[in-house]
This record gives C-alpha cells, sequence and structure tokens, in this order.
C-alpha cells in the first residue's frame, strides 16, 4: 500500500512541491534505488541470523520514514524520507518468501506464495484508494501517507509475538543445512541459468509494473479530461477506480498463473516459464489498446486496462516459486535479493524516472512544433504524421528536447495543455510494450534450463551429485517426462 499512496495524490504533491513529471517520477525512483541497494545486505543478513527480528526492524524503520515524510516542507525532505522508506521495505521483501519456502514444499508451497503475492497487487490497489480517500477527506495530501504507519505498527507487534523462524530447509526434510561464504554463494547463483533467465524477466515485468502503476492514474485522468463533459475530472476519483481495477486484476491473475503453473507443472515441468512468459506476451496488446483508447472512452479504457493487468500478474508467484526451487535453501535469502537488486536496478527503480524525462521532452518539441516550409518537411511531416508525432519533429529535436528536459529546473506543467500532456505521456508509455515482449523472451529461453537446474538444486538439498543430472540435456526427448524422472530417482536409490 505505502508505495502508491503516493502515485494515488501524485498530482497533488507536484502542485505543492512544484516540480515537473522527471522530477515526481524521480520520488519512486529514489525509493527503489534505496530499496535494491539494501536488499543484497538484507539477504547475507536474512542467510544466516534470526529472519524474524530483522523482519520486524526493517518494518518498523519503514512505518516511520513514511510517517515522517508526511510532514516534511520541502521536496528535498521529502525525497529523503521516501529513499529512507526503501530501507524498510528491502528486509522484508528480501526475506518473508524463503520463511515460506522453508514452511511448505511443492504444490502447498506454491499456493502460500500465491497468496502472499497478493500483497502486490491488492496492496497497489489499496494505495491508491486509501491515498486519494485520505486526502479528500482531510482535505490535504499528506494524510494519505499517515494511515499505512498505523498498520506497519500492527505488523511489528504481530511478527514478534506470532512468527516463529523455522530452520533452514525444514520443509524438503533438511534442517542441518551449513551456510557457504557470500563469494561462493554468488558464484553459484551466476552460474544458474534459470535464476539469471528469470531475474532477466522478472525484470521486464517490475519495468512495466512500475512505469504504469506511477503514472497510470495521471494518464487515465488526462485522458477524461479530453472527453466532453469530463474537462474537470479529479485525479482523487480516478486513483479510487484505478485501484479497484488493479486489486481485481490481481486477485484474478495471481489466482490463474498459481493455478495454471500448479495443474500443468506435472505433466510439463517446463510449465513455469512458458505461462509467465504467455503472460508477457498476452498482456502486451490490451495495454496497448488501454493506452489508445484512453482519450475516447474511458470504460473501455478499463476494460483493456484490466485484462493487460490479469496477464501481467500471472507472474508475480510463479516468479518466486522458481527461484525457490531452483536455489539451495541456503542461498534463497541472497538469491532474492539480488534478484530484487536486480529488477528494481533495470525496472521500476528508472522506469518512473525515464516514462517522466520522454514525455517532459515530447512536451516541449510538441508545444514548440510548426507547420513545416519545404517538400523535405513534408515528407518528414508525413512520417511524423503516420507515427503520431508532430509535422516537424526530427531525430535532433528529439535529442535536444530530451537534454532539456534532463537539465530543465523543477517545475509545474501549468503552460501546457491537456492535450499535449497526454499525448506525451502516451507516447512515453509505449515504451513499456516493447520491454513486454523482451521479458516474455527471457521467460522462453529461461523454459530450456528449468527442469535441469532444479533437479540441480534438489540432489544438493538432499546432499546429493548435483553433477549428476548434467547426463542428461535440456532437449533430451525425456527431459520433460516425469514418469521417466521418478524411475530414474527409484533406480537410483
Amino acid at each position: 500500500m505505502d508505495r502508491f499512496t503516493v502515485a494515488g495524490i501524485l498530482t497533488e504533491i507536484q502542485d505543492h512541491y512544484g516540480v515537473n513529471d522527471s522530477m515526481a517520477g524521480l520520488l519512486q525512483t529514489v525509493f527503489i534505488v534505496s530499496y535494491m541497494i539494501f536488499a543484497p545486505l538484507f539477504g547475507f543478513l536474512g542467510d544466516r541470523y534470526n529472519r524474524k527480528w530483522i523482519m520486524a526492524l526493517g518494518v518498523f524503520i519503514w512505518s516511520l520514514t513514511t510517517l515522517l515524510g508526511s510532514f516534511m516542507e520541502t521536496f528535498t525532505g521529502f525525497i529523503l524520507m521516501r529513499a529512507a522508506v526503501g530501507i524498510g521495505e528491502a528486509s522484508y521483501s528480501t526475506i518473508a518468501p524463503t520463511l515460506i519456502s522453508d514452511m511448505f514444499a511443492k504444490d502447498l508451497r506454491s499456493i502460500m506464495l500465491a497468496v502472499f503475492y497478493f500483497a502486490i497487487p491488492i496492496g497497489s490497489g489499496l494505495g491508491y484508494i486509501v491515498g486519494s480517500g485520505a486526502s479528500s477527506l482531510a482535505g490535504q495530501w499528506q494524510w494519505g501517507l499517515r494511515v499505512t504507519p498505523i498498520l506497519g505498527a500492527v505488523a511489528v507487534i504481530l511478527l514478534v509475538v506470532v512468527l516463529v523462524d523455522p530452520p533452514r530447509g525444514e520443509s524438503e526434510g533438511t534442517s542441518n543445512l551449513q551456510p557457504t561464504t557470500w563469494s561462493q554463494d554468488l558464484k553459484a547463483l551466476v552460474r544458474n541459468p534459470s535464476f539469471v533467465l528469470g531475474t532477466l524477466g522478472f525484470t521486464c515485468v517490475a519495468f512495466v509494473a512500475g512505469a504504469l502503476s506511477w503514472w497510470g492514474p495521471k494518464y487515465v485522468t488526462d485522458g477524461l479530461k479530453l472527453q466532453v463533459g469530463d474537462e474537470n475530472a479529479d485525479i482523487n476519483d480516478v486513483s479510487f477506480i484505478f485501484g479497484v481495477v488493479t486489486m481485481l486484476a490481481g486477485l484474478v491473475g495471481v489466482s490463474l498463473g498459481s493455478f495454471s503453473a500448479t495443474r500443468l507443472r506435472p505433466r510439463f515441468p517446463r510449465a513455469d516459464p512458458v505461462v509467465c512468459a504467455a503472460g508477457l506476451l498476452l498482456s502486451m496488446p490490451f495495454m496497448f489498446g488501454g493506452a489508445i483508447v484512453c482519450q475516447y472512452s474511458t470504460n473501455w479504457a478499463y476494460v483493456l486496462l484490466f485484462i493487460g493487468q490479469v496477464f501481467l500478474n500471472l507472474n508475480w508467484s510463479i516468479v518466486a516459486d522458481m527461484l525457490l526451487y531452483v536455489v539451495v535453501p541456503t542461498r534463497r535469502s541472497t538469491a532474492e535479493a539480488f534478484q530484487i537488486l536486480a529488477s528494481h536496478l533495470f525496472g521500476d527503480a528508472g522506469s518512473p524516472y525515464l516514462i517522466g524525462i520522454v514525455s517532459d521532452a515530447l512536451q516541449r518539441y510538441f508545444s514548440s512544433s510548426s507547420d513545416p516550409t519545404s517538400s523535405a518537411a513534408a515528407v518528414q511531416a508525413a512520417a511524423n504524421t503516420t507515427l503520431g508525432l508532430p509535422p516537424n519533429a526530427t531525430e535532433a529535436s528529439l535529442v535536444e528536447s530530451v537534454s532539456l528536459a534532463l537539465a530543465a529546473p523543477s517545475s509545474g506543467n501549468d503552460d501546457v495543455d491537456t492535450y499535449t500532456q497526454f499525448k506525451s505521456m502516451q507516447y512515453a508509455l509505449f515504451i513499456t510494450m516493447f520491454v513486454e515482449v523482451l521479458g516474455g523472451v527471457f521467460f522462453l529461453i529461461n523454459a530450456a534450463y528449468i527442469v535441469r537446474d532444479r533437479e540441480r538444486a534438489r540432489r544438493l538439498t538432499a546432499g546429493g551429485n548435483p553433477d549428476a543430472v548434467a547426463d542428461i540435456p535440456t532437449n533430451h526427448v525425456f527431459a520433460d517426462d516425469p514418469m521417466f524422472r521418478e524411475q530414474t530417482r527409484e533406480l537410483l536409490s
């Protein structure tokens, strides 16, 4: 919730501090940067020390800095508090999945992970609703940040009183595993193709989710203002509806992803990465359609965005499950940490800021565009019109606009009309469509390695020889035959 309460009141924050789109996108970026930098530290600690107390301390820091952020008078102070929030969240997100893996095994673990990862879309949706709702009721956007700290205090109490830290590997029948050195852990992870490819695919998911969740309400609001009769649309109302759509899409998507993987896995051991790839590739056309129709019909935009988010949310619990069964228990917190580091560094840490920069750059040359006066310019104008760009847009003008956007001082967008703001953000968001396709490719390649790496991790956990599975190539005729694998294990035992 806390991560997206800011997104639900983003326009009000921009007006209060007088910042443009790129600086507003930087709010999410600094949070994610802090989050990903501290994730490896908590991963190292989570593999070696009591996970219960590490999580409790992290949630306490998380809640305290969120509350303090609502009292900051300057944008610098506010952005520093948002960075500190990332420290607290890094502890919880890194360690919690490994606790679940040590409590549950096989299909039950998949179900529990799905329940855990419901928190991402549901919390995101509630963040929009709580942020905009509290802001409207109190008449000040600051109150949108003062609800989640109360829930955080309750979480700290429950962690201390209720949670029990199980021995690492207990759910898999092994509780005497000893951690290796950190350098050995990192070398093993880098040499694990399923971990690397799964992380690359998940990075694409994070890139798309980060950009959409941050800019979605503002984009839909601008699209609504372009429709007759809705010129005075309020972002608080849009944030509420967008939050409901996000929650419902999360409920359906995470459930559907977990159910599909659990049902397909016994017959098709490579099903997990294939389902992830299908989710990204199917999500792309619906996201594109939602972005296009937003200025004509908000209802259709919500429908298409809902379907697109359902397919995008297929990935969350499956990616976590894949990481847990291709990595041995004593390295799982480190693996979670570095997946968080990579996926956020190249994913949602930069995507809101990148989209904001591109949007500001497009606004600049949209606003300064003029009619072409030569035949060469006319040809360029025709091509630009086909692409939906201003008639006189050139490569040089694009580069110059991006440079100006990067160098521009923080200021609002009052001098830019709504249509220009909307089209600029629309073209900037098209970047996410290409990233979705790229993520689907990574997951499809991952399918070639997943069976071998899962068996290798199982043997390491059981104390066997992990290299025994190397004799069966990833494209072997029996590589995906569960009966063959079971008979082989029985004969060897």
